[in-house]
């Protein structure tokens, strides 16, 4: 896979001379990675799509991972102010307008929504830091599709289509993770979708951005095999409903729509999940378009095309508060949106341990950013804590402080246990559990300290 980096020279650079050239406030600009090989796709002149990231759970070394028109890279940002390309995976094509990206244990899923050639690719990244390893790339599964999540052991792709048919969205066991198989496809059970743009899954249920359709909500019953609707939201004004993102408290559902330019984030409130009921909107600048939204605690970010990313405080889930911004495509004068209609922050990652925020802007590549000056936002400050025995078979001892909240969660991102440590320790029985590595988060009020634990 490192034959790339002897064919080219990459380097790191500031597109401009000081981040000075940036608008932002109270969000710093750390670093950013861009190929000057890179070239644009012929349609909307996009050179870079999604981002995400990956933590290593036996070193704690974060990575970032970047689409290109011609493939995926896959970079070390454990050192945010000097991120550096451990890897890099080529596509079948160098046109490439979409990549999409998801990880589930240590594999990483690779989907485009590109005419052919395509494919889906699946590449293990516990060889890192040395580099990755593809371990599936194929049209068996599916040819193309245009997004992808992860919900437990479940992988759900919207607008797939295979070498025979089309579907607006199907659900795939991860059991064996380098060959996900089919479970269900939307269609089976609603053939009146035409097709799912994007979903945000908790626990089988489907927020579906079904585009010109609207918001659909399902549950995937993994008993019955089958989807069922619980509710919908539909706007007659011909909007496209692009992706959504939920409140950690699950009562309010932030949507952003991409079409037509300049749309306003949806605020609507899901306490009753059968009967979603819009509740206000906002936007950042008028013409801007919003493109993804994203939960990190209390706080609401929103990668927003041509105004880079926003951070709102969503303390109070239904009336956003903005925090701060960084604008990472500068190139745009006031009063010229939207042209280039498809130019800024595509997306965002948000769950590093670290606190740092990775943003992907369609013409500038990686942004690495620095979000300690929102209040709150930047990565608590740790709780001490004891942890025995380590690794562990019969049961845990945590010590630590007083009503503070445990979870311990495993490596699909699954919460397995919370309670809160009233008496500052802690016993939990782990035969209950699978043997693997997990998580374990202790925080209080202000606090947090997160540590690796290794149930034999």
């Amino acid at each position: 896979m490192k034959n790339r980096l002897t064919l080219l020279v990459l380097f790191i650079i500031s597109v401009f001379e000081s981040k000075a050239q940036f608008d932002f406030q109270n969000i710093n600009y750390l670093s950013n990675f861009t190929d000057p090989s890179v070239v644009a796709e012929s349609v909307y002149g996009i050179k870079y799509q999604s981002c995400w990231g990956w933590v290593d759970p036996l070193s704690g070394k974060e990575y970032g991972i970047l689409g290109s028109t011609a493939g995926t890279y896959i970079i070390d940002v454990s050192d945010p102010a000097n991120p550096v390309q451990k890897d890099y995976i080529p596509h079948r094509q160098n046109d490439c307008i979409w990549h999409e990206y998801k990880t589930y244990q240590n594999y990483l899923y690779i989907i485009s929504d590109d005419s052919g050639p395509n494919s889906l690719q699946i590449a293990d990244l516990s060889y890192l830091p040395d580099s990755v390893y593809v371990v599936y790339d194929s049209t068996d599964i599916f040819v193309r599709a245009h997004t992808l999540f992860v919900d437990g052991d479940k992988l759900y792709v919207a607008s797939v289509k295979t070498n025979t048919s089309v579907s607006s969205m199907s659900v795939y066991s991860l059991s064996n993770p380098a060959h996900p198989t089919l479970l269900r496809s939307l269609n089976q059970d609603y053939p009146f979708i035409n097709a799912v743009h994007d979903m945000y899954v908790m626990h089988d249920t489907v927020f579906a951005s079904c585009g010109y359709d609207g918001l659909f909500i399902f549950k995937y019953d993994s008993m019955s095999n089958t989807f069922s609707q619980l509710g919908s939201l539909q706007d007659a004004s011909n909007i496209y409903n692009h992706s959504s993102f939920i409140s950690n408290d699950r009562t309010t559902l932030y949507m952003c729509e991409e079409v037509p330019d300049g749309q306003k984030v949806k605020i609507v409130d899901v306490t009753n999940i059968t009967s979603p009921a819009l509740v206000d909107t906002f936007y950042s600048n008028l013409g801007a378009t919003p493109h993804n939204p994203y939960v990190m605690g209390n706080y609401l970010i929103v990668a927003y095309y041509q105004d880079g990313v926003y951070v709102y405080d969503i303390t109070s889930p239904q009336s956003p508060v903005l925090l701060g911004y960084f604008d990472t495509y500068p190139n745009n004068p006031p009063g010229t949106y939207p042209w280039p209609p498809y130019a800024g922050a595509w997306g965002a990652y948000t769950d590093l341990p670290s606190g740092l925020l990775l943003v992907s802007d369609m013409q500038l590549g990686l942004f690495c950013l620095d979000i300690s000056g929102l209040s709150g936002v930047s990565a608590p400050a740790n709780i001490p804590i004891h942890v025995f025995p380590n690794p562990v078979s019969g049961r845990l001892t945590i010590e630590g402080i007083k009503n503070s909240t445990i979870e311990l969660i495993d490596e699909t991102g699954r919460l397995c246990f919370a309670t809160k440590m009233i008496n500052g320790q802690m016993n939990i029985d782990v035969t209950k559990f699978s043997k693997g590595i997990y998580v374990l988060k202790v925080a209080d009020k202000d606090r947090l300290s997160v540590k690796k634990v290794v149930i034999n």
